[in-house]
């Protein structure tokens, strides 16, 4: 890991439970306070849910607290965007506007940061994902979001990327812009002050 994915709030997210491997809400009143304000504030996201089916969910599964409380403090405001009835599931997606600020200027994945021999960035997405214990979204998934809302207007975000791609060098990314959603390619070493990239929590 790259020093700079160490911002103020991820480190901490485990050394408040240090020590002690059962997380409980308790542990994480603030996230949860947030949680439940910014559910509430955009109900069109999941208008079927309420949010004590997420809370009950959130107090059984703490241990993807950490994972949320990681997307939070790397600016993607998660939100829930689909619930499964049959298991309870509730799946929390970065819902901010425009793509996490403290997740940009990274290149794909740990492959293409050993690739470049210059002008390294701090990390890449893919290893700062798995990190947080989150999955970075698929085009299908990235799509899918889109349609709840209007989301990296001025920005981008890489997306997962098929493996015979991958295997050639490249990466795919999406933005919006003139209300249509465009999924692009870029070489995976290459990485940008207004590129970061999404994730799913399924909690």
């Amino acid at each position: 890991m790259g020093a700079a994915w160490r911002i103020t709030g991820f480190d901490g997210a485990a050394s408040a439970v240090e020590g002690d491997r059962c997380m409980t809400a308790n542990s994480f009143g603030d996230l949860i306070t947030i949680l439940q304000q910014r559910f509430e504030k955009n109900m069109p996201r999941h208008p079927a849910l309420d949010w004590h089916a997420v809370q009950a969910r959130l107090d059984s599964h703490p241990e993807h607290l950490r994972a949320l409380q990681a997307m939070e403090n790397t600016g993607g405001e998660p939100d829930v965007i689909a619930y499964d009835e049959a298991t309870g599931a509730c799946t929390f997606c970065d819902c901010v506007s425009e793509s996490p600020a403290g997740r940009r200027s990274l290149c794909f994945d740990d492959q293409a940061l050993e690739s470049r021999k210059q002008n390294k960035p701090a990390g890449s997405a893919m290893a700062m994902a798995a990190a947080m214990g989150i999955t970075m979204l698929t085009e299908d998934q990235y799509r899918e979001l889109q349609q709840l809302g209007e989301f990296d207007r001025k920005t981008s975000s890489w997306i997962q990327t098929p493996s015979n791609i991958r295997k050639l060098g490249g990466a795919l990314f999406c933005d919006r812009r003139y209300d249509h959603v465009f999924t692009y390619h870029n070489g995976a070493e290459s990485y940008y002050a207004v590129r970061g990239f999404r994730g799913q929590l399924k909690v």
